[in-house]
């Protein structure tokens, strides 16, 4: 029998195959895969796929096989164990950053590479519905020309803006220019880690970020931004406000030692105050989120220096009381 132009492509369309239709649960056997090669105009004997089958296990693709009435061969590993996938499915359910569409293009490539069968087990456990997800559909463009203004050293200009009471966008006047340095996870959203000449060190939001275009003017770097240390201003910045860098002093119950732990790292130094209590100095952007944050404890956690901060925490909490009347 003649050889189509396919024959080549034999072992390709047979590792394709084993790693997308079969699992221990559902092996192929050996004349299900000669159907499917000729389904595809390869010519297959039995010889042949024994052969296949061996070269592929040679290649690292495990290929096994199940004896039994119902047995067959099938592909034991993938480059993804289904919990994995899961936990990635879960990443991007829980990204505001992705749109519903978006997310549901990326579980669709996700659940693919755990094989037909697994895939619809995948796909059937997701819920979509109730989730907080950003109406932008350019976000993967945004991080596209920031990562290229970053390799390229360029500022970058765009359009920055918020959601109004209406629901709709209000943009921010002027065109914003920034150098960007780096992009960073916080609170289910990406941000833009960037230098302007208004704010110095700041962040953007990126799903609020419209028209991003490289300058071309080189980027700046000052004294700070050359220190940048991403996960250092993710601990110190809450909610991504920013204020005023201070060393300060906290006070917390002890039972809120893993909140603290998972806050600020494990590298911080508690140090006991009583039996009860334990005092930390941590490096903090001073904002309301952060001072939100430690009234959120009540009489559990409490700012104890410098005055600066104690003073704007009691006017904190004498405000909320005062709306609250």
């Amino acid at each position: 029998m003649a050889k189509s132009e396919n024959q080549k492509l034999k072992l390709l369309y047979l590792r394709d195959y084993l790693r997308h239709n079969t699992d221990e649960a559902h092996p192929a056997t050996v004349q299900q895969l000669i159907d499917y090669l000729a389904s595809r105009d390869v010519h297959a004997e039995r010889k042949s796929i024994y052969d296949d089958i061996r070269i592929l296990n040679e290649y690292g693709t495990e290929v096994l096989y199940k004896r039994g009435s119902n047995g067959g061969y099938y592909v034991a590993q993938r480059d993804f164990e289904l919990p994995e996938l899961k936990l990635l499915v879960d990443a991007v359910l829980s990204s505001r950053f992705l749109s519903a569409k978006r997310s549901a293009e990326l579980i669709k490539k996700i659940a693919a590479l755990s094989g037909a069968h697994q895939s619809e087990l995948l796909r059937r456990e997701i819920v979509l519905a109730g989730r907080l997800k950003t109406t932008a559909e350019d976000g993967f463009a945004n991080v596209d020309a920031i990562h290229e203004a970053i390799r390229k050293n360029s500022r970058i200009a765009f359009r920055y803006f918020d959601w109004g009471t209406d629901l709709k966008k209000a943009y921010r006047e002027g065109e914003y220019v920034a150098s960007p340095y780096a992009l960073l996870w916080d609170d289910e959203n990406y941000y833009l880690i960037a230098h302007s000449e208004k704010h110095g060190l700041t962040h953007y939001r990126v799903d609020k970020m419209e028209d991003i275009r490289l300058t071309g003017e080189p980027r700046v770097f000052t004294e700070e931004t050359k220190k940048f240390d991403p996960a250092a201003y993710s601990r110190e910045v809450f909610g991504m406000f920013r204020g005023e860098r201070k060393r300060i002093k906290l006070r917390f119950e002890n039972a809120l030692a893993g909140v603290v732990v998972d806050r600020f790292g494990r590298d911080i130094m508690p140090i006991p105050d009583g039996k009860e209590h334990f005092t930390l100095t941590v490096d903090v952007s001073v904002s309301p989120n952060f001072l939100g944050w430690i009234a959120g404890f009540g009489g559990r956690a409490a700012v104890i220096f410098p005055q600066s901060v104690v003073d704007e925490y009691r006017a904190l909490c004498s405000a909320a009381l005062a709306a609250a009347e």
